[in-house]
């Protein structure tokens, strides 16, 4: 990793982790340079590649501002994996997340009925039959079950989705990992993913889709069932704690800077005095 893309990788946390909230101005140059240790041309790059994500705004006389949520690229596949990096996958983050899988898959899996070639056919056989080995202890579940549903959208063969679901990917893994977890979870919706594949191989849309959202409905209700009983579940240790350390030094920086300012005030009381 480059030092520009080291120093872009570590504001675009902070941001993302809360650092630095919406609507708050970043420190000065002189002070983030001291604090990531690079050049104020690294420095600026970078800010540059926030503000091209919508993460940042530079406005005159103010300084460069966090901006909203909703102006970032969400999209983008850095600030998705920043997003989740920073606080692992929350409710309303995984919310959102099947939300958008429940509008691409269904329709996703009905084309890959009709459209998917021989290869995909096989590829698509191949990652459910590595599923069913998994369960019996063989293999990575994690590793074929995004397979399997990678494969649906390529075949799909819809370049636009197709990119969706590359972006997607690191969520959907820390999703799949979690949910995955869940005692018998693997064994039970491995027949929901059979009916998906054989659906496919049949030609029959139709089916495919029916199955696919009877199989997002599962997925769901065990996410949703795992966040309301631990917050915390789709964050990883270190995750917890590298939030936990970023919200102390915000807050470390904010009492500093509250000093500051009765400082400045008393001196100008002294001052008028």
């Amino acid at each position: 990793m480059t030092l520009y893309h080291d120093t872009l990788d570590r504001l675009g946390k902070d941001i993302c982790a809360g650092r630095y909230r919406p609507g708050q101005v970043i420190p000065a140059e002189p002070v983030l340079c001291a604090q990531l240790g690079v050049s104020r041309i690294v420095l600026r790059e970078a800010i540059k590649g926030l503000v091209s994500k919508g993460m940042l705004e530079a406005r005159r006389r103010t300084g460069t501002v966090v901006l909203e949520q909703s102006r970032w690229s969400l999209l983008d596949q850095e600030v998705m994996i920043w997003r989740a990096d920073a606080n692992g996958v929350d409710l309303a983050l995984g919310s959102d997340i099947m939300e958008l899988r429940r509008i691409i898959e269904p329709a996703a899996a009905r084309l890959a009925a009709e459209r998917a070639s021989p290869d995909e056919l096989k590829t698509l056989r191949a990652a459910y039959e590595a599923m069913a080995a998994a369960v019996d202890g063989q293999g990575d579940y994690v590793a074929a079950d995004l397979e399997f549903h990678s494969t649906i959208i390529r075949a799909c063969a819809n370049p636009f989705v197709t990119q969706l679901q590359s972006v997607m990917s690191t969520v959907l893994r820390i999703c799949f990992e979690r949910v995955a977890a869940v005692p018998g979870g693997r064994a039970h919706s491995l027949p929901m993913h059979r009916r998906v594949c054989e659906a496919i191989e049949q030609r029959r849309p139709s089916e495919a889709g029916d199955a696919i959202i009877e199989l997002l409905d599962d997925a769901e209700r065990d996410m949703r069932k795992l966040l309301r009983a631990d917050p915390e579940a789709f964050r990883t240790p270190a995750q917890t704690a590298s939030v936990a350390q970023i919200q102390q030094r915000a807050d470390r920086e904010l009492d500093q800077k509250n000093n500051e300012e009765m400082l400045e005030e008393r001196h100008d009381s002294i001052a008028l005095t």
